[in-house]
């Protein structure tokens, strides 16, 4: 116990090499040292959470089972006849569900066993109970103005963004060939086609329209933009543009969140079951991996990977580069696919405190020495602040509900051919979200972006 008292600059620690960021550290600190508090009883809740309220619904629909000193209870979730054990001790109730081992704290199932224990021990054999209940829902606020007024007008903002934001785009020098379309003009239609979410052939009347607007200097054949996603010198750019599409809204974001999601292709791929062996056509697709702020869902830096890349080493370059762009980290949120003593220690590093679960295997000790002392204090705060590491830990969610909002806008099927063509139009969804973020932000915010300035 003594080790969570120490609070020296972790720069100073030879073991764990943590930088120079001793703010975040003291923070950390801060966390940890109040095991060493007495804790204070809690109050008795008159509040049956929701949790308690299943419990209760299972025990009344559903069979448990008891053997000796064990309860089985069904699943509710699982399709097959699977159940949870659980071990009602009174003063350390056990279930291995995972909702049990993740938050340490009582589940739906041993509720339920305790509302059957206390119905089994009534003397009369009565098994009505008389409970007030009254459930709360957390629910977020939506500004109904100014996502209305956002609305109304986004396609035609759209265009005047994309064209500020394709007019920071150095052009680069032809060496040979005839005169071709401007950089600009070719990144301005792949974008607005991938907005458009309609064929080539249909939206050459919103093409036309916007040369008529002057944000084509000419205007492209609906088959020159099928050619132009096609182009790997567009890739580099569309990452450029991601990056700057997030500057407007550096002042507004501070905690972020890093996930993956899936975006399927086109294309099948033979697939051998070597179990049962038999080939069977699969379909193939990409992921994407992003840094997204929670609470506008701005994408800050993205990384586009095959379907089966590990999620964990792409969380090195998604921190670093949110951080270079001018963000202020102050947390990072993510899943335990990305539990590791170096990533901790990049966020550490960027001056953000890492909300990332542990894993019910992770130890301080290993068979090669003690673990950094940055991992010890952050599992100590898991095991013993589970709650308030929850409450920012559930910010992770905001992540998910970025992946939903570019899927359900734009599609989760990449439509294009070849893979250079899949990933530059997987980069054009994640652009055009960006851009609709900053819409919103200005109706919501009153921000003014202006990319060229934050460009320079």
């Amino acid at each position: 116990m003594s080790v969570l008292l120490k609070t020296e600059n972790p720069a100073s620690c030879v073991n764990n090499r943590q930088g120079s960021e001793p703010n975040a550290m003291m923070r950390i600190s801060s966390v940890s040292a109040r095991l060493l508090c007495n804790r204070r009883v809690r109050k008795t809740r008159c509040i049956m959470d929701n949790r308690e309220q299943k419990g209760l619904q299972i025990a009344a629909t559903k069979k448990l089972t008891r053997r000796g000193n064990k309860w089985f209870v069904p699943s509710e979730s699982s399709p097959r006849a699977e159940s949870y054990t659980v071990k009602p001790d009174p003063r350390n109730p056990q279930c291995n569900c995972p909702d049990h081992e993740f938050r340490q704290s009582k589940c739906k199932h041993i509720f339920a066993v305790e509302f059957t224990i206390k119905r089994e021990q009534t003397n009369d054999g009565a098994t009505i109970e008389t409970r007030t209940l009254k459930v709360t829902r957390k629910t977020y606020p939506q500004n109904w103005p100014a996502y209305n007024a956002a609305q109304v007008t986004e396609k035609a903002d759209f265009q005047s963004l994309l064209y500020e934001l394709c007019r920071a785009v150095t052009e680069p020098e032809q060496q040979r060939g005839g005169p071709r379309l401007s950089l600009a003009d070719i990144i301005f239609s792949s974008t607005f086609k991938i907005y458009s979410t309609v064929s080539g052939r249909r939206f050459s009347t919103d093409l036309s329209e916007a040369h008529a607007k002057g944000y084509l200097t000419r205007l492209p054949h609906y088959n020159s933009v099928f050619r132009y996603l096609e182009a790997d010198a567009l890739t580099p750019y569309l990452y450029e543009l991601i990056t700057h599409s997030s500057l407007p809204l550096k002042a507004i974001e501070s905690d972020f969140a890093v996930d993956s999601s899936g975006f399927s292709t086109g294309q099948f791929m033979r697939w051998l079951d070597v179990k049962y062996g038999k080939q069977e056509d699969r379909r193939m697709w990409l992921k994407v991996h992003l840094m997204c702020g929670v609470k506008t869902n701005i994408v800050t830096s993205v990384e586009i990977s095959d379907g089966y890349a590990n999620d964990y080493h792409f969380y090195k370059g998604l921190v670093n580069r949110t951080s270079e762009s001018g963000f202020k980290l102050k947390e990072v949120s993510a899943d335990k696919a990305y539990l590791g003593g170096e990533n901790l220690l990049v966020t550490l590093r960027h001056g953000a405190i890492p909300y990332i679960p542990f894993k019910s295997n992770s130890q301080i000790q290993t068979n090669y020495g003690p673990k950094s002392q940055l991992w010890t204090r952050m599992l100590h705060f898991y095991n013993f602040h589970r709650e308030e590491f929850l409450t920012h830990y559930h910010k992770r969610s905001n992540v998910e509900t970025t992946f939903s909002m570019i899927k359900a806008k734009f599609g989760q099927r990449l439509r294009s051919k070849s893979l250079t063509a899949q990933i530059n139009e997987a980069l054009c969804k994640v652009l055009c979200h960006d851009i609709c973020v900053v819409i919103q932000s200005m109706h919501e915010f009153g921000i003014e972006p202006t990319f060229l300035e934050q460009a320079a």
